[in-house]
């Protein structure tokens, strides 16, 4: 019996879509640090990656459950959903918060691949995850705001056409609160780089399409203010939780990869006269990383189920983000070890994979900030931070 959530066309639909996408496609953009660009057209095409747009602006108007099942089907197909996931949740900020004229002017262009919304323009250098801490300034002036800074880990700005920026724009030693003063803005990137933007890759372990991002007076219309000036930072955390589920169930997906991709191998490498799988040494690892995965699984439907009932799902976000970057982490190197020395050559794609999946320990957040949210707003905990 399948469980609603499992969106069983879905999951056929983006499969046959991946089919067209297979492993030499990725090692040949790995190689030459490249940005997918026909996978991601694909996608928009099909619509898959405007399912959270409602179908008013053009887009798919699906459910937090359904784009779930979208990016933990790409991940299972062996493709690289992080190359445009920010796609899915980034549009959320400006459909919560922003006005109907903005909405109606950006989104129906962003649901069509006219236009792409893929930048997050967040973290710094010098703050990490410390948000409230950015420096990146937002003055105004007349019509306009003037912004001058710099973003880091900001991935897909190369190949975006809009951006969403985080700014302070009241300075920190005027504001009662720390998280008060920053203000978000849609920044149209195509202006912004003949006016003071520069972008620099950063080359990684893995092709992300990272890079960082320098502003030098540039000029964003106060139009494109996201809501109230200074509460920017509750509107970006209110897209936060979507982003972790999403990100979670990318991890489900690598995790089923690799568990399907190592048992397979111990069903057919023969050593000693005999299937490798027949060994327990062999067996176990790759059955205790399935039992890890199952688990993390139902976490991720777990936040889905909260956070479309519109209850508080912060701590089943976090905890789903955790245990599926921690069970696809275990799978890589469940799969790795069955295949030994083949598990290290390019052409059975696992050391991409495994390069890929071992993000998710570190981005969009840090494990060790996840249990210090739960020992503080779970357990009741003092702060730690």
């Amino acid at each position: 019996m399948q469980h609603p959530s499992d969106h069983a066309e879905i999951r056929d639909a983006v499969a046959r879509l991946c089919a067209g996408f297979p492993g030499e496609y990725w090692r040949k953009l790995d190689r030459e640090m490249a940005y997918p660009t026909e996978f991601v057209a694909a996608l928009t095409e099909s619509g898959f990656l405007s399912a959270l747009i409602p179908e008013a602006y053009g887009g798919a108007g699906l459910t937090l459950s359904a784009a779930s099942v979208i990016m933990e089907e790409i991940q299972r197909q062996g493709c690289n959903g992080g190359a445009c996931h920010a796609q899915m949740y980034v549009m959320g900020t400006v459909l919560r918060h922003g006005s109907e004229a903005q909405k109606q002017a950006w989104l129906p262009r962003v649901a069509s691949g006219e236009l792409r919304l893929q930048a997050f323009g967040v973290t710094e250098p010098t703050s990490g995850t410390d948000t409230t801490a950015l420096r990146t300034t937002a003055r105004r002036e007349g019509d306009h705001y003037v912004v001058n800074g710099q973003k880091i880990w900001t991935s897909r700005a190369a190949q975006s056409d809009l951006m969403l920026l985080l700014a302070r724009t009241t300075p920190r030693e005027q504001v009662a609160k720390r998280t008060d003063g920053l203000s978000v803005f849609l920044l149209d990137m195509r202006e912004a780089l003949k006016n003071g933007l520069t972008i620099r890759p950063i080359r990684t372990m893995m092709n992300h399409a990272t890079t960082e991002v320098f502003f030098d007076n540039v000029r964003i219309p106060a139009g494109n203010l996201i809501g109230e000036e200074g509460k920017g930072f509750r509107y970006i955390l209110s897209g936060m939780n979507a982003e972790r589920i999403l990100i979670a169930a990318e991890c489900v997906g690598d995790a089923k990869w690799f568990i399907e991709k190592a048992s397979t191998y111990a069903k057919e490498r023969q050593v000693f006269g005999r299937p490798i799988g027949q060994n327990q040494g062999i067996q176990f690892p790759i059955a205790k990383a399935y039992a890890n995965m199952r688990a993390a699984e139902l976490m991720v439907r777990e936040a889905v189920r909260l956070y479309e009932a519109g209850e508080n799902a912060g701590a089943e976000a976090n905890m789903a983000k955790m245990l599926a970057a921690d069970a696809s982490f275990e799978a890589a190197n469940a799969c790795i070890q069955t295949h030994g020395g083949f598990g290290f050559a390019e052409e059975y794609d696992i050391e991409r994979k495994f390069r890929e999946t071992r993000l998710y320990q570190v981005a969009p957040i840090s494990t060790n900030l996840i249990l210090s949210y739960l020992a503080e707003h779970v357990l009741g905990m003092p702060r730690s931070y």
